[in-house]
């Protein structure tokens, strides 16, 4: 195996199911991409994964330079920002696997690094944060699917990726039909995680309510619209790739947990870049537009932006 070295940047919920993984590899060196304060602070606490803690090596991008495999795991916000400390730890011969959410991480990648680096991948895996730690049931977790965009799919790269998940716990297949299944999470992810993030309520929300399922279906043929305009037949993606991993009813995905929290959310990564998507193509995105604009509102809401006390208030007029 030519694999021999990974480093990882984002240890958050998808960063920690791979160095949970990967930390069953006692032949490779594994360590998180970090700087400053944050890099201090994994050195001294390590990563509490499922109440375990692990102790991933922690390296500047300089000192991650040449790494055999590069896994980027940021929130959509931080990659703008971290494409350079990207360019800096790539070495002639690094593989990088994107496991961010959406369909457009490869591009902003490329626009620093040459796209020949790029073995085109996603993840899902329903973890959740737990204090200082994130959690996730590795058995139902349905894991990591990456391939070649072109021929050969059965490339030397794909089959070092095998040979790298192998036996580790990390749940993973190689596809002929990777842009399609990106696609298909996509999708998963504009209909299943944003409508319960403006509801406020757990996944049951889609099977207990017709309104609820009616909103997840608008969204759903926006996205599937957007697809078959760039060319892109979903169909040929197995059914079991229309799923994510098994949750409770109870469930709150990522863009909730966000809200959750106060922190701003992944939507322009979702809808934001589906209804820009769909104005280049001359593609309605109504249900996507709304969604859009009510999860930004939540974000000022979390931002205290309403936070009228009665005393300082402006009078307005009802219009």
């Amino acid at each position: 195996m030519r694999i021999k070295s990974v480093a990882v940047l984002g240890a958050g919920a998808v960063g920690s199911y791979i160095i949970w993984g990967l930390s069953n590899r006692k032949d490779i060196k594994l360590g998180v991409i970090a700087e400053g304060e944050r890099k201090e602070r994994l050195e001294k606490n390590g990563c509490l994964i499922n109440e375990k803690v692990y102790h991933p090596e922690v390296w500047t991008p300089s000192e991650a330079n040449g790494v055999d495999l590069l896994i980027v795991s940021l929130k959509y916000g931080a990659l703008p920002g971290a494409v350079d400390s990207i360019k800096e730890a790539v070495g002639d011969n690094t593989i990088i696997m994107s496991l961010m959410n959406g369909v457009d991480s490869e591009e902003i990648i490329s626009e620093k690094v040459d796209a020949s680096h790029i073995l085109h991948s996603l993840i899902k895996v329903a973890s959740h944060k737990e204090g200082t730690g994130y959690c996730f049931d590795p058995e139902t977790t349905i894991g990591i699917i990456f391939g070649e965009i072109s021929a050969p799919f059965e490339s030397e790269r794909v089959e070092e990726i095998k040979e790298l998940f192998a036996d580790t716990g990390l749940h993973f297949r190689a596809t002929e039909y990777i842009r399609e299944e990106m696609w298909s999470k996509y999708r998963l992810n504009i209909c299943n995680n944003l409508p319960q993030a403006i509801l406020g309520a757990g996944v049951g929300c889609y099977s207990d309510s017709t309104h609820m399922k009616a909103i997840s279906d608008g969204l759903k043929k926006e996205v599937e619209a957007v697809a078959a305009a760039k060319g892109i037949d979903m169909s040929k993606v197995d059914i079991k790739s229309a799923r994510g991993s098994a949750v409770p009813s109870t469930a709150r995905y990522s863009t909730l947990q966000d809200i959750d929290a106060g922190r701003h959310t992944e939507i322009d990564m979702f809808s934001g870049a589906l209804v820009r998507m769909g104005k280049e193509l001359g593609v309605p995105t109504p249900y996507n537009e709304y969604t859009y604009h009510m999860i930004k509102a939540l974000e000022e809401k979390n931002d205290g932006l309403f936070d009228y006390d009665g005393k300082n208030a402006e009078t307005t007029c009802a219009k």
